[in-house]
């Protein structure tokens, strides 16, 4: 998906979560978790700013740095509150060492060079700083379906209707992503230097059921569709 596909479907993106009240509870709490007190944080793929709103209103944690490239995306988050500069990833429009934690939340399956993306959250963090990878692992419930769907090019399908949500992910973001592994993330964070992972993990329950209620994050990574990674920058 190009940075003008996001501003094509950015409220369809809001409408999703909107949609699916218990899974973007279970998801910020999860952040919530993984974050800790964060201090002054940036959130790369900030995306419309719905987590960090969430976060600021219900849970005390303020993230008012973002960076994303669709202007559409960016205006919602700044409407939220957020000071959003328009930049990539790979390449981020900050000085060095300017933050205590970066957070990507839900955008590395869009970041196509993960890699010299955390090559550059560890440039602008300073010494002892944290990042907080989260996102949907490929080996899971919600990545083996959203894979399957995009393939099909719909959720309009026999199997796939019987397995999925009542209210699925839709198909151009889903088609849009490159899904990867907790482990490879996690190599990859190695390679950019950090160190000390923890891992926090939600909606256990299977894609189908996964709205039915609120879950608290649990540590581990093993059977969440949900998974945050967190390192420090040593």
């Amino acid at each position: 998906m190009t940075d003008g596909a996001f501003d094509e479907y950015a409220e369809q993106y809001d409408s999703w979560f909107l949609e699916n009240r218990n899974v973007l509870q279970s998801e910020v709490l999860l952040i919530k978790k993984a974050l800790g007190n964060p201090g002054n944080a940036l959130s790369v793929g900030c995306g419309s700013g719905i987590f960090e709103l969430l976060l600021r209103k219900d849970h005390g944690i303020h993230i008012l740095n973002g960076v994303d490239p669709s202007d559409d995306m960016a205006r919602i988050a700044e409407q939220r509150g957020m000071v959003v500069k328009r930049g990539k990833a790979e390449r981020l429009p900050f000085g060095d060492a300017q933050f205590d934690t970066v957070l990507f939340n839900g955008s590395p399956s869009y970041i196509e060079d993960l890699e010299a993306a955390f090559l550059e959250a560890a440039r602008v963090l300073r010494l002892g700083g944290w990042i907080v990878v989260a996102d949907v692992p490929a080996e899971s419930s919600y990545g083996l379906l959203y894979r399957t769907a995009a393939k099909v090019g719909t959720w309009d399908d026999p199997f796939l209707r019987s397995v999925a949500p009542e209210h699925p992910y839709p198909i151009p973001f889903a088609a849009a992503a490159e899904w990867r592994t907790t482990e490879e993330k996690t190599a990859m964070l190695e390679e950019a230097g950090f160190v000390e992972f923890e891992y926090f993990q939600t909606l256990t329950r299977h894609a189908k059921y996964s709205d039915e209620a609120v879950e608290e994050p649990v540590r581990g990574y093993e059977r969440g569709d949900y998974v945050a990674i967190r390192g420090r920058k040593p």
